[in-house]
């Protein structure tokens, strides 16, 4: 009991620090991503996932608050913005290729985010669900900052837009490996391409694993993706919204 004692004692003090996020967010990835090499790095390992597993168990456990959690996570938060920059070096090195793939690339991104939210958008009407949910999901392929403002515009749930994106990357990384091998689709550039378009940053780290050249693809595609969303889906969600209440 004395051990325990001594634990709890850590644990409260650690809670009252704006390290704590930070801390366990780190150490919950450096878990992750050490289970995910033992396995081989198998994809339905993805640490992204196994990580906000590790994280969410220890605020459900410890009761948590995620306000106090995120005081301290907010550096790994704000650090998404450099690292997102920082993909313009591989994109830099892979610029000959955009360049001479340019026509295939654009009608690959129209068809990959007409497809990503007429998909979403029909399965959860099919489904009967609300306005609102339907809203949410339309811009679920999108980077979260322009997903959650497509949301808002619109009167969808701007945290429930976050955790579908954040999901959708995530299956987007685990089952794309699977999916395209099925397809017999090898080539890097068409592989990576597709995880950016399909699952963003997520997609775009995994693509990164595996070569230079699929990640700068992988890039490209998140980013014209983004661009092309936050278009398409104000153009099309009044037209949507009328067919929904009609």
């Amino acid at each position: 009991m004395h051990g325990l004692d001594r634990l709890s004692d850590v644990w409260v003090y650690l809670a009252a620090s704006p390290l704590l996020g930070l801390t366990t967010t780190l150490a919950a990835y450096i878990v992750a991503l050490q289970v995910y090499r033992r396995l081989g790095f198998n994809p339905l390992a993805n640490p992204v996932l196994i990580a906000i597993a590790i994280v969410v168990s220890i605020l459900f456990i410890t009761r948590t608050p995620y306000k106090t959690y995120f005081e301290g996570a907010q550096f790994v938060h704000f650090m998404l913005g450099p690292a997102t920059v920082a993909l313009a070096l591989p994109l830099y090195r892979q610029w000959h290729n955009f360049r001479r793939s340019a026509l295939p690339l654009m009608l690959g991104l129209a068809a990959g985010s007409v497809t990503a939210v007429a998909s979403a958008v029909g399965i959860a009407y099919a489904m009967g669900a609300s306005r609102q949910v339907i809203v949410s999901l339309a811009p679920k392929s999108a980077t979260t900052p322009i997903a959650m403002a497509i949301s808002e515009r619109f009167g969808g749930l701007p945290s429930l837009t976050a955790v579908l994106v954040i999901c959708t990357g995530i299956l987007g990384a685990v089952l794309a490996r699977f999916i395209l091998n099925f397809l017999r689709i090898d080539s890097h550039p068409v592989r990576g391409f597709a995880l950016g378009v399909a699952s963003h940053g997520i997609g775009t780290a995994r693509a990164l694993q595996v070569s230079a050249e699929m990640g700068a693809f992988a890039g490209l595609g998140m980013g014209l993706n983004g661009v092309f969303t936050a278009v398409l889906v104000p153009v099309a969600m009044p037209l949507l919204l009328r067919w929904i209440g009609g």
